[in-house]
């Protein structure tokens, strides 16, 4: 039992985490991203009996000889967790879902004694730590989820602070994230992936660079899924205003529902397929469904 003093310890996110975690963690008997950081070293020939998995067949077809791969295990896991926190992100408590999320994933990477590091981006980076793995950066690290989901969130879908709105550049920065991680590493990202729609190649043409670096990538695609993609709202006129641009429209919601699903239907299959097309891991990460059974989900899969 933890007492009140213990428990005036922790920050809320801290706590939430802790509890969370330790719910759905048992039971995964080895970590769900235990064994990715494994790099590769060198050549060697093949010794005559030994097991053929790791033979490079492609250099076979070169020199017409057969060597084996070996690897060199590193001692830690390198993670980034990107978060946007753009205005679209403020729709439905998206960012609340993302941060408690992040939180839980944080939690456990730091059980492993792995290092993370945190962005949080909109138009512009607004944080970005180190790597570390020490106890007192992972509780910087809860502190800056707590402030940024409390400060941020709109939840209503009503825009605060409205001047100089300028629309999230997520191709830019996550190609700007590519460039700095100079080692293989497990990149998490948290979005919408509401940009802007006519630069959709740019957009996938970021997560293929993050995979052409050889990372680890997952895509937690943060969405509203009654509200956003089914636009279920009632019949009678509306004002939908876009959190990023500011670009308000009048209307009744029937009248464009079907083209309006038509395109962002396509638009997440799109992204599904690209995904899968580069290997990036794609989850579902609806906040109706809530963060928990959403992690649970993908942690049991991850682990498998």
């Amino acid at each position: 039992m933890v007492s009140n003093q213990e428990l005036e310890k922790f920050s809320p996110f801290e706590l939430l985490a802790h509890q969370v975690v330790e719910g759905f963690i048992t039971g995964l008997h080895q970590s769900p991203f235990h064994g990715f950081s494994v790099e590769f070293a060198e050549h060697r020939l093949y010794n005559t009996g030994e097991s053929t998995r790791h033979i490079d067949w492609k250099l076979y077809g070169k020199t017409d000889k057969l060597f084996v791969k070996r690897y060199e295990e590193e001692t830690n896991l390198r993670c980034y967790i990107v978060v946007d926190c753009s205005k679209s992100m403020q729709f439905e408590q998206k960012l609340d879902f993302a941060c408690k999320a992040t939180a839980c994933l944080i939690h456990i990477i730091t059980q492993q004694r792995d290092a993370v590091g945190l962005t949080f981006f909109s138009d512009h980076i607004e944080l970005q730590t180190e790597l570390k793995s020490t106890v007192s950066h992972q509780k910087f690290l809860y502190q800056a989820l707590e402030k940024f989901a409390n400060e941020n969130n709109v939840g209503n879908g009503v825009p605060v602070g409205v001047e100089n709105f300028r629309p999230p550049q997520i191709s830019q920065l996550l190609h700007e994230l590519a460039e700095q991680i100079h080692k293989r590493s497990l990149v998490i990202i948290f979005s919408d992936m509401f940009d802007d729609f006519s630069q959709t190649e740019t957009l996938f043409g970021a997560l293929q660079h993050l995979k052409f670096k050889q990372n680890d990538v997952i895509l937690f695609h943060t969405t509203a899924k009654n509200k956003e993609l089914d636009f279920d709202y009632p019949n009678r006129p509306h004002r939908f205003i876009d959190l990023e641009t500011q670009n308000e429209l009048k209307l009744n919601p029937l009248d464009v529902k079907e083209q309006y699903i038509q395109a962002i239907s396509q638009f997440q299959k799109e992204l599904k397929f690209r995904c899968q097309q580069y290997q990036v891991d794609y989850v579902n990460a609806d906040v109706d469904v809530g963060y928990y059974p959403v992690l649970r989900a993908f942690l049991e899969r991850r682990k498998k």
